[in-house]
């Protein structure tokens, strides 16, 4: 044993090089194999450490080195007085060394493993009590949450702890992990839901009344309407429960991916939107739930739709640095997708984010200005190949809802967004696009998408007061369709030209394509005249109009076309008359800007005919649209019977099979037809011997027709009988018409 010892103080004593050199012989080997047990490692440490001459040889030297550092110490008191004294004022235990304070004691310095390792846990802070909560257990019985604890939870919850927090967070986690399909309720929950009243109960108690107590907690007294703000952070009592908070939210959001109730996620989101400033803490959680509201915005029920577009507006004003910019590209990629196809209960929904995304984009106009070049580059980039390569991949990769819904957006937002400088410079590539458009594919198949481009450029001449040349498009219809020509077909149904962008060859023979086409033509003309109806330069704005709706006129020949274009004319020509009137009165010349434009400001405020007469037709025309798709609900909700064609062979066999017994009686009847029949052949001998027959059974007939027999008529002449079934001769008679009819 003294041979082994003095050799584990020889290897104590060598040098790695030395160490390496003289071999990797165990320690177990030197020791015989009835060795007792090792002494504790620390026992062997001290062991060491006194016994032996290596060990005193290397307390000699620790020793060394503590008494030369105390001497370097003693030195400095002259060298630098100054240094000596802050120490003696700040760090008192750095002069006061002594011999036996020493850092390297190897038995101070090991680290030894424990026996069972210990997971990594969030909740190993310590409770109000002090009391360390410790780690989580890798097993352990789940309980089951019932009525009667979610009342105690209620009634505690008034004076809430963040011991009571903790409980009532763990066993929301497991309410909605069971709406995942896991049963296990959470493997970080002791608790374990398993009744759906329990789950009912526990979650309106977290919606309504958690949050509210969890704010008198942090700050001593509940939120009130319109008071500051205050940020949780900001609570001394933040540090205890920010844990327990960030996994009540994260179930939030859980729970609102998968509910399909209605009025559930309306509660949800109410709840959300009051709890915002609790997620702004959390950045994760955040741009979780900002991606569930844009689905939600996109693709939910209306009131959801609405709920989820003012949670993404606190969102992004509250921090409209961090979110905005990512909220608007997500918001506008899932707007794109959304517009893929369109109908008529589509566009409500379109509407409504087009409308959303204007507001959100007019929260900051530099951000807006960037977000806003870049999609109208992508559009321009889409045309630029469909105008250069010709194909029909690339025109249809313009002529598609998709890109008629973006370029209705855009114009949309620099509408809306008019008196900002930053955007302005974007109206004119933008009208580019559009009028570009409205040209790739100039035919009559696409009229449609013509229109729908011409309403955005109206929109966009109108708001932001640009001139646009937007009636050339319109008047050119006038020209290449022929309103004259006869009808190849006739059509049941009108054309909704609000939901197409092309027509088919056989929509264009149609007679309900030409009468929409021209109600179109009607309005789209009066929309953009009644824009421009306050400008002073009207009267030669107006003029290719009024020259086409005249020609228009002279050579169309159908009546109702001509009516509405002479109702347009007339009101068009009033207006020009009304602003010739006032401007000859004008004391300005045409190079002053600022009294135009003042003029023009005061005609505007004033009100002009054409533009009293466009306010009239506008409601009487949404009332016409509202009652057509109020009449079409009420077609969609009768049940109508269905007709079902038969064979004509069945058809007569039930007939016969049904009125067997009819003509059964009626067999006299037909006998007296066959007679009549034969009577008006014209041989006299069968009139003679009818006449006879006639009068032997007169004195029957006419006691049967007395009292009233089925068979009273049957005593008149055959020739009678025969005058009665042809009936009285046609009358003719002249119609007055008068010039509407």
């Amino acid at each position: 044993m003294a041979a082994a010892r003095g050799r584990k103080r020889r290897l104590a004593e060598l040098t790695v090089d030395e160490f390496l050199a003289s071999g990797f012989d165990s320690e177990s080997e030197s020791e015989p194999e009835g060795a007792p047990e090792a002494k504790p490692r620390s026992a062997r440490g001290a062991t060491r450490s006194t016994d032996g001459r290596g060990g005193s040889a290397s307390a000699s030297r620790r020793k060394g080195r503590a008494s030369e550092h105390k001497d370097q110490l003693s030195r400095l008191k002259d060298k630098d007085p100054e240094f000596y004294k802050f120490l003696q004022e700040n760090d008192r235990s750095l002069l006061d060394f002594s011999d036996s304070d020493s850092s390297e004691d190897p038995g101070e310095q090991r680290h030894f493993l424990p026996d069972a390792l210990e997971e990594a846990s969030e909740e190993g802070e310590e409770d109000e009590d002090g009391v360390p909560r410790g780690p989580k257990e890798t097993k352990r019985d789940s309980v089951s949450v019932t009525l009667a604890m979610v009342e105690r939870w209620k009634q505690a919850a008034k004076h809430l702890t963040p011991r009571l927090f903790h409980e009532v967070v763990q066993a929301f986690r497991a309410a909605v992990a069971t709406t995942q399909g896991d049963q296990d309720g959470g493997e970080a929950s002791k608790f374990q839901v398993t009744d759906s009243a329990v789950f009912n109960a526990l979650v309106t108690f977290c919606v309504r009344d958690l949050l509210g107590c969890l704010q008198k907690l942090l700050f001593g007294r509940a939120p009130q309407d319109g008071s500051r703000v205050q940020q949780p952070s900001s609570s001394p009592l933040w540090g205890k429960v920010r844990l327990d908070v960030k996994a009540y939210l994260s179930s939030v959001i859980q729970l609102v991916a998968c509910v399909a109730e209605v009025t559930v996620a309306e509660a949800l989101l109410q709840h959300i939107s009051s709890s915002v400033r609790y997620f702004l803490t959390f950045p994760k959680q955040s741009r979780m739930l900002l991606k569930r509201m844009v689905v939600l915005w996109s693709t939910g029920e209306e009131t959801l739709r609405v709920l989820a577009f003012l949670v993404l507006v606190k969102f992004c004003r509250h921090k409209k640095d961090t979110f905005l910019s990512p909220v608007l590209k997500h918001m506008y990629i899932t707007y794109v997708r959304n517009c893929k196809f369109t109908s008529p209960s589509a566009l409500p929904l379109i509407g409504f984010m087009q409308r959303t995304l204007t507001e959100l984009l007019a929260l900051d106009p530099t951000v807006a200005y960037q977000h806003t070049f870049l999609y109208i580059r992508q559009l321009a980039v889409h045309l630029r190949n469909a105008m250069t390569t010709r194909k029909k991949e690339t025109c249809q990769s313009v002529y598609n809802w998709q890109f008629v819904h973006c370029l209705c957006l855009w114009c949309r937002v620099l509408s809306t967004i008019c008196p900002s400088e930053a955007l302005r410079p974007l109206i004119y590539p933008l009208s580019q696009v559009v009028i570009g458009c409205i040209k790739l594919v100039p035919t009559a198949r696409y009229y449609p998408l013509r229109m729908h481009c011409v309403r955005a450029l109206t929109q966009l001449s109108q708001s932001t007061g640009t001139f646009i040349p937007v009636l050339p498009f319109i008047l050119e219809i006038f020209q290449q369709v022929d309103f004259n020509r006869r009808p190849g077909r006739m059509s049941s149904k009108p054309i909704n030209f609000a939901v197409i962008l092309k027509l088919s060859k056989v929509n264009l023979q149609e007679k309900a394509y030409r009468d929409g086409l021209l109600e179109q033509l009607y309005d789209l003309t009066l929309e953009y005249l009644q824009s421009q109806a306050h400008s002073i330069a009207f009267p030669e704005l107006a003029l290719p109009a009024v020259l086409q709706l005249k020609s228009f006129l002279r050579e169309c020949k159908v009546a109702n076309y001509c009516r509405q274009v002479r109702q347009l004319l007339e009101k068009v020509q009033e207006n020009v008359g009304y602003v010739c009137s006032r401007r000859q009165r004008a004391p300005f010349g045409v190079s002053s800007q600022q009294a135009v434009d003042a003029w023009e400001a005061q005609t505007r405020e004033e009100g002009t005919p054409l533009t009293r007469y466009y306010s009239q037709w506008r409601k009487l025309r949404d009332r016409e649209l509202q009652l057509e798709i109020s009449g079409k609900e009420r077609l969609e909700d009768l049940d109508f019977p269905e007709i079902k064609r038969r064979k004509p062979g069945d058809r007569k066999d039930e007939d016969r099979v049904a009125f067997k017994d009819l003509f059964d009686l009626d067999s006299d009847e037909d006998d007296t037809l066959d007679l009549s029949a034969r009577g008006t052949s014209g041989s006299p001998g069968a009139q003679q011997r009818d006449e006879d027959e006639d009068a032997s059974s007169g004195g029957s007939d006419v006691s049967d027709s007395e009292d009233g027999g089925p068979d009273g008529q049957a005593g008149l002449a055959p020739q009678e009988l025969w005058l009665l079934t042809q009936g009285p001769p046609d009358e003719l008679q002249e119609l007055e018409l008068s010039e509407e009819d």
